[in-house]
């Protein structure tokens, strides 16, 4: 995914969108930090830590979903001019690709289409270097 494709949002919004989820405890457990943010699309970093290993040595894959999950609510606030009274994703697929270990996890998330309750997104895990290791699909219910 090319962010320059994405046209730029304000960026106070973009600044306003991070910050209101970096605020949320278990973002902030899992160490997630929004790189980017523009219209329909965001980027997050999951910082590699021991803590996020399963038993195997590798990155539990729910700390990896959970990475996609929040990149989706990025990409989501950035079409919309506030914070909706609801945003709940209602289903959830990921696709595990490859094992990562010792590298940090970035999910860039891409709004494939929005209607006026659900909104359907892409997302792309990879690891800093750039390989692939996952791929999600992620519907949300909104309401404004």
């Amino acid at each position: 995914m090319d962010p320059r494709s994405f046209e730029p949002i304000p960026a106070e919004r973009a600044r306003e969108i991070a910050e209101r989820l970096h605020g949320e405890a278990f973002v902030r457990w899992l160490g997630l930090r929004f790189e980017e943010i523009r219209l329909g699309y965001a980027r997050l970093r999951l910082a590699h830590r021991a803590e996020l290993n399963q038993g195997g040595g590798v990155v539990h894959g729910g700390a990896i979903a959970s990475a996609i999950d929040t990149a989706v609510i990025g990409a989501i606030l950035s079409m919309l001019p506030e914070r909706p009274r609801l945003l709940a994703t209602i289903d959830l697929h990921v696709h595990f690709l490859d094992a990562v270990s010792d590298e940090d996890v970035v999910a860039e998330a891409r709004v494939r289409r929005r209607g006026k309750a659900v909104v359907f997104v892409e997302i792309d895990a990879r690891t800093a270097a750039g390989r692939e290791i996952a791929h999600g699909e992620v519907a949300c219910r909104i309401s404004i």
